[in-house]
């Protein structure tokens, strides 16, 4: 067969930027084309619909090859992450016992939570210490207990060499989850010293954490996530240099525990963006070793924006953030089961967030390509974004003391606050959208029975906290509070579908509608529609309805809207669907509730409830 070397687009004439936009422009008729097309993101950037060669032209990105420094390609010639679980148990021998399960069942990563040095052997026992990954966590005044006894047990066991792990060493978890006061540098210059002393014989051992998916789960964004990451990092650089130690040595003990959100490119590039930014900030400490500046980062995915409600579509955010994480190419990936809002994880929970992993290992082959993304035009572009933002934050940051001296101020805690604040009013306006929750209900789920706080789930239990505490309230609390608040009341409101007139334009609203007070977990009642308006008043009158909401066309409000208020006499709440011309007229009428797109979904729905619930 003769060889096809015919070039396909060789056919097609070439068309610059400024033609594309041109055409587009014309398409738009008049429409602003940056406020149709560029998305302005949160990060403190703009997006741009589309991209080409020339604008990762100098970039330098795509200069190196996964595996060589500054590592934004990754720091591997794989992409054979590793499947981390972390354990849930009562006691050590349990732990164990679900270990060695889970070792037979793909996993190859382990963390483990350590209440007493000697646990250690027990939790470990009869596990292959040179073929899995094992990460501790514990109390941050027990660490340097606990890397001993670790490294006493892997010794024992003959495996220095080979041994791969972590122990979770950050003093900084009580002060940021909790307010508590205080950082005391040399305290913590001490104690870290004295890990990496104990450490220095198992050179696969982790022993330093910049725990920022903390920051993460309580709300920051990915740029501050990823900046105060650096911070952190940087934090402890200075700290353990300063006091003699070699930058290598210190380097190479750092493991950064990151999240990971279901913005899917954004957080593909700010993994790659991370290793770039610390291979070049390790870099100016002369280690005396490159390798050292290989950032080693675990991936866990996101719990802010896990929900109670619907919790089965945690598992498409987890499985999208999955492969955020495995597409950037990180070390280790822990898939958060999607019980965990509501419930200790069980058997069947677990289980699902491990196959998670595999499907993108076994059967779409993930862990067979090294930084898929490269290359690309629009991801390549968002890596060096983030990475600008992260790294103005990280200079903020260390013009202002550094990142411990900003722990202790409480000025890192109150910028997470402040965007936790920014992103829980864009979930109660829909600008961020949680699907189950504040779009597209189930309506009639209900969720107060299966709510367990036992066992230490995060479902948002009360703890006392100080004042320069994270918040650490996920996307959904406050309309879950909303709809759990129906479901312990005595009647639950029903809310009717005055459909009447236009057809697609009552079809659409009443649509609308339905999403709308569905959020509150509100019974609904649609109709096919009405002739008149006193049809629909009586017939949602003899059902009962506590909220009736006329759904109709703008041009016909005008007429239906105060003859459908007159009619009902205040026998029910009455609401108009969307925010039409005559708006001031129909409010001067005495109609005051309207539902539209511009609405703040949550402040509206609290209101209705204060009246139905309270009646």
């Amino acid at each position: 067969m003769a060889e096809n070397n015919e070039r396909l687009f060789d056919q097609f004439p070439e068309v610059s930027y400024a033609e594309w936009r041109a055409k587009v422009e014309a398409d738009l008729k008049g429409a602003d084309f940056n406020k149709k097309l560029v998305w302005r993101t949160n990060e403190g950037f703009s997006v741009e619909p589309v991209y080409r060669a020339e604008d990762i032209a100098g970039l330098g990105t795509t200069d190196t090859l996964p595996g060589q420094y500054p590592y934004v390609r990754g720091t591997r010639t794989d992409n054979d992450w590793l499947s981390r679980q972390n354990i849930v148990a009562d006691t050590p021998e349990e732990a164990n016992a679900i270990a060695l399960d889970v070792l037979g069942k793909g996993i190859n990563s382990l963390g483990f939570k350590v209440s007493d040095p000697a646990e250690v052997p027990v939790l470990l026992k009869d596990i292959c210490l040179s073929c899995v990954e094992i990460n501790l966590n514990c109390c941050p005044g027990k660490a340097v207990a606990v890397a001993e006894a670790l490294v006493a047990y892997v010794k024992e066991q003959g495996a220095e060499a080979s041994f791969k792990g972590s122990v979770d060493y950050n003093p900084l978890r009580r002060q940021l989850r909790h307010g508590v006061e205080g950082v005391d540098t040399a305290a913590l210059a001490a104690e870290a010293a004295a890990l990496l002393d104990v450490v220095a014989a198992v050179p696969g051992l982790r022993c330093i954490a910049v725990d920022c998916g903390i920051l993460a789960d309580a709300g920051a964004y990915i740029y501050q996530e990823l900046g105060y990451a650096l911070a952190w990092g940087t934090a402890w650089m200075n700290l353990l240099t300063d006091a003699g130690r070699k930058p290598e040595e210190v380097a190479s003990r750092i493991k950064f525990n990151m999240c990971v959100s279901s913005n899917f490119f954004m957080e593909i590039a700010k993994f790659r963006a991370a290793r770039m930014l610390w291979a070049q900030i390790v870099e100016q400490y002369k280690p005396a070793c490159l390798d050292s500046a290989k950032m080693m980062v675990c991936a866990t995915t996101s719990r802010f924006n896990q929900t109670i409600y619907d919790a089965h579509v945690n598992l498409l955010r987890s499985q999208t953030e999955t492969f955020s994480a495995c597409v950037a190419g990180v070390d280790s990936i822990v898939v958060t089961p999607f019980d965990v809002t509501y419930k200790r994880p069980d058997a069947f929970s677990e289980r699902i967030a491990r196959n998670q992993q595999f499907l993108l290992k076994e059967e779409s082959h993930m862990d067979k390509v090294v930084d898929p993304a490269g290359g690309s035009y629009y991801v390549e572009t968002l890596t060096v974004a983030i990475a600008r933002e992260a790294w103005k934050l990280f200079l903020a940051v260390e013009d202002n003391g550094g990142f411990f001296a900003q722990v202790a101020d409480g000025t890192v805690q109150k910028a997470v606050n402040e965007s936790c604040d920014k992103r829980h009013s864009d979930v109660a306006r829909r600008k961020e959208i949680l699907l189950g929750t504040n779009q597209y209900p189930n309506i009639n789920e209900k969720a107060a029975d299966k709510i367990e706080c036992a066992g230490g789930c995060s479902c948002g239990c009360a703890t006392e906290k100080g004042p320069n505490a994270l918040s650490m309230k996920r996307a959904a609390t406050d309309f879950e509070a909303l709809r759990l608040a129906t479901e312990a009341a005595a009647k639950r409101p029903k809310v009717f579908m005055l459909t009447i007139g236009n057809l697609a334009m009552r079809l659409a609203r009443a649509q609308f509608s339905t999403n709308f007070f569905g959020c509150a977990g509100y019974e609904i009642i649609d109709n096919l529609g009405f002739d008149t308006v006193e049809q629909g008043v009586d017939a949602a009158l003899a059902q009962g309805a506590d909220v009736i909401v006329l759904c109709s066309s703008d041009d016909e409000y005008a007429e239906l809207a105060p003859a459908a208020f007159k009619y009902l006499d205040r026998r029910a709440e009455f609401v108009v669907a969307g925010a039409p011309a005559c708006t001031d007229e129909l409010k001067a009428a005495g109609i005051n509730d309207f539902v539209h797109v511009r609405c703040n979904v949550l402040d509206t729905l609290r209101d209705f409830n204060n009246r139905l619930l309270n009646k």
